[in-house]
């Protein structure tokens, strides 16, 4: 993989800088079920790139890489939510989705390199 730990990896990278930025969103937030579900969330994506890795197999590590970028999916789901039910503003919202596509990108390019390899 070329990888020598899972701090390497920009995917991790990028999920653990997205999970700050929801968290400064969300901190303040009342509504703790919304709040709880998605911070919840967030952590999921790079912990999933973390234990994936360790986890020691190509088969595993992509597994895992597919529930974090399902996890960066609800992530975003709830992000469209927020501005609706007024947790949020719609402009931090797109923001805040354009951060969790990107990383959903990167987990992908990660993904299709995985499977090329031999």
């Amino acid at each position: 993989m070329g990888f020598k730990n899972f701090e390497e990896i920009i995917a991790w990278q990028k999920a653990q800088d997205l999970a700050v930025n929801i968290y400064e969103e969300f901190t303040n937030c009342k509504d703790f079920s919304f709040k709880d579900q998605i911070f919840r969330a967030v952590v999921s994506i790079s912990n999933n790139i973390a234990e994936g890795f360790d986890r020691g197999t190509k088969k595993e590590f992509i597994q895992f890489l597919h529930y974090s970028r399902a996890s960066g999916s609800e992530v975003r789901s709830m992000l469209r939510l927020a501005p609706r039910i007024k947790l949020a503003s719609e402009k931090n919202s797109e923001e805040l989705i354009s951060k969790v596509i990107e990383v959903n990108k990167i987990i992908g390019g990660l993904l299709k390199f995985l499977k090329e390899q031999k």
